[in-house]
């Protein structure tokens, strides 16, 4: 088996794309679909035996991959995580600004330390990759796309309030840079995905995993969105389809925010997944 893209094959021959957050989860699922469409991948992350998995799996589909350990929150570490990526690829054309992580917690109980771990992961990190990338090679050689992966944040997150706050200002990060780099032929834009079935869930603690699984109900869809859906919009973004598009968001999350306690929304099952991703695991708590 193999991915099943919607795109046309051969999209991104000869191109390199940046995937943070690389080993697992969305990232895992990008790099696949980019590979998959010709695309050589720089994997980044923390974890080397996730991306290690990630490379082979990539490997023996055909593909071609480096991988790079970094924790996009250390300024110096990016710099040359960044430049290891150039002398390994020749060029960057395109990064998805992927990685970031978040945990369930009250307001009144999130230490100081735990806000900044927090806004670290999901918006300077963010911002601190996307800025190395657009110094180091799009500023001066013609451009490229930026995709920053932010999150369902549109009427807040009580439960993680830190993320919501992170996620707000990627969300402003992009449309200024969209601004201000887009003399050099680089557009930004963001992917705002809702609840996905993806191996974060897992890492939830068990009372917040119990909110997941009432999740479906909830959402106009009456169901979750998979990685290939969340995919599909971040190929779009920096495909040359989308050379008119920047500073935009692009939500995949089913109408989520849209959903208006004064609006009955009937049990169905009219709204069928897409799931072109061929090594796509449930997350466990969806398999007790």
């Amino acid at each position: 088996m193999s991915y099943k893209s919607i795109f046309r094959p051969n999209l991104f021959e000869g191109q390199k794309y940046v995937v943070t957050g690389g080993g697992s989860g969305i990232g895992r699922c990008t790099a696949h679909e980019l590979v998959s469409l010709g695309a050589d991948v720089a994997l980044v992350g923390r974890n080397p035996d996730k991306l290690a998995a990630v490379e082979k799996e990539i490997e023996e589909a055909g593909g071609k991959c480096t991988t790079h350990v970094c924790d996009i929150r250390d300024e110096e570490k990016v710099v040359e995580t960044v430049s290891e990526i150039l002398k390994a690829h020749g060029q960057i054309d395109g990064l998805v600004n992927n990685a970031g992580g978040q945990f369930p917690a009250l307001l009144e109980d999130i230490s100081l330390k735990g806000w900044e771990a927090v806004v670290k992961n999901n918006l300077t990190g963010g911002f601190l990759f996307a800025r190395e990338c657009y110094k180091q090679w799009m500023k001066e050689n013609g451009g490229g796309s930026i995709v920053n992966i932010i999150a369902d944040m549109w009427m807040s997150m009580p439960g993680m309030g830190h993320s919501g706050a992170a996620r707000k200002g990627m969300l402003s990060f992009t449309e200024t840079a969209a601004l201000e780099w887009a003399g050099s032929g680089t557009r930004v834009n963001a992917v705002a995905p809702g609840w996905i079935m993806s191996s974060g869930m897992d890492t939830y603690p068990e009372w917040y995993q119990e909110r997941i699984l009432g999740l479906a109900e909830a959402n106009p869809a009456k169901r979750l969105g998979t990685e290939s859906e969340t995919s599909a919009a971040i190929v779009y973004l920096l495909s040359e389809a989308a050379r008119f598009v920047s500073g935009s968001c692009i939500r995949v999350d089913g109408a989520a925010p849209n959903a208006k306690g004064n609006w009955e929304m009937p049990a169905h099952d009219n709204n069928e997944p897409f799931d072109g991703f061929h090594l796509a695991v449930t997350p466990k708590i969806f398999q007790k």
